[in-house]
């Protein structure tokens, strides 16, 4: 089967390592394009690099800019590119502007969508990732979830054909590469020990783009009774920028947690987050990659895709307020203590079994025999 995956942000290169592998060594025909979403070195050439993904057949280097623009634009161009490819199938990834972009211009087209982790939902539709999840799953022909609570959410809404549970193939990658990991090496690179540190991310439109809501976050990290390590997304490093905010000016303040870094790559922050105390986000795939690990996590969000986590007591919702992300990094840690040897094998499998990929695979090749055949 001739299928164009499409990807553009850091979530899904992480997602597309282990199904570009899968698609390839199951015979697809799979063309790679790149949206230029995310386009920094560190946030998308060292995940090629690094995770062994296929160099992208066709880049639209669409850049940056506000929601409308950007899927407006990368709209255009896939329409366009699609229609010279002619594919059978366009997959998709996750839920930014990219997702959306080429679901639309897959459906346009008449061109069956796979959406590999389908199903989520935050039911905050104040959320763009809401809205470009929930358009992208109601014109996908294949709906590849990572939970059964996923599968759950989309028969809520009807959806009930061409759903399959596959598991989560951000697990695929951690199991992948974990041997490649060299924990030790880099939590000492950065001065600190292991269980003797935070790891922050932060980095979604409704905190960064609110000065109130992304000042309480960083007094709140900075507040905090260990060093925080924060690799800074370049949308949050342009607002603490905009709003003259001097965190940003020296890597290490006297007073402060804060330890301010550059985006790492995914090997180095699978390495840190294995030997933090705590887990400090408002990404939904590092809340997953935290339980993978049996690291606690304190989620900056009031809400969250990815319940199982909170009902397995791995994950606390803390929202913004300094108060609560005090008390749930506090919470966090006390139980992380009592269960941090907990073996991988006793934590709940939400997520799959590792080999969510090559069931996609062997669902899309089942489709191209069906066609076929046809």
């Amino acid at each position: 089967m001739r299928i164009v995956s499409v990807v553009g942000a850091r979530p899904q290169f992480i997602k597309a390592a282990p199904v570009c592998r899968a698609l390839r060594g199951a015979g697809h025909d799979e063309i790679l394009v790149h949206s230029g979403q995310h386009y920094d070195h560190g946030m998308s050439q060292v995940f090629f690099d690094e995770l062994g993904i296929p160099a992208p057949d066709h880049n639209l280097e669409v850049g940056g800019g506000g929601h409308g623009q950007m899927t407006g634009r990368m709209l255009g161009l896939l329409e366009d590119l699609l229609i010279e490819l002619a594919p059978e199938a366009v997959l998709v990834y996750g839920d930014t502007n990219t997702t959306l972009a080429a679901a639309l211009a897959a459906a346009k087209l008449c061109i069956p969508v796979a959406h590999v982790e389908a199903g989520l939902r935050s039911f905050n539709r104040t959320m763009p990732e809401e809205i470009n999840r929930v358009l992208t799953d109601h014109v996908s022909a294949w709906l590849f979830c990572p939970t059964d609570t996923a599968v759950a959410n989309l028969a809520a809404e009807g959806i009930v054909h061409g759903v399959h549970q596959v598991g989560d193939v951000m697990l695929d990658t951690a199991r992948h590469f974990a041997e490649r990991v060299d924990a030790e090496k880099v939590v000492a690179s950065y001065g600190v020990a292991p269980g003797e540190y935070y790891l922050a991310t932060v980095h979604r439109a409704a905190t960064t783009d609110d000065p109130v809501m992304l000042a309480a976050v960083v007094a709140a990290l900075a507040a905090l009774d260990r060093p925080v390590l924060w690799p800074v997304h370049p949308r949050t490093r342009r607002a603490l920028e905009a709003s003259a905010s001097d965190v940003l000016a020296e890597p290490t303040r006297a007073g402060s947690s804060l330890r301010i870094l550059e985006p790492l790559s995914y090997l180095d922050a699978n390495a840190l987050l294995r030997g933090a105390a705590a887990l400090l986000t408002d990404s939904g795939g590092m809340q997953k990659e935290a339980y993978f690990l049996g690291v606690p996590c304190v989620t900056l969000r009031e809400e969250t895709e990815w319940v199982e986590t909170v009902s397995a007591g791995w994950n606390r919702l803390a929202g913004t307020d300094p108060a609560r992300i005090a008390a749930g990094v506090a919470e966090a840690v006390a139980a992380g203590v009592a269960a941090r040897d907990t073996a991988a094998s006793e934590r709940p499998a939400f997520y799959g079994d590792g080999n969510a990929a090559e069931k996609i695979a062997a669902v899309l090749s089942e489709a191209g025999h069906a066609g076929a055949r046809g």
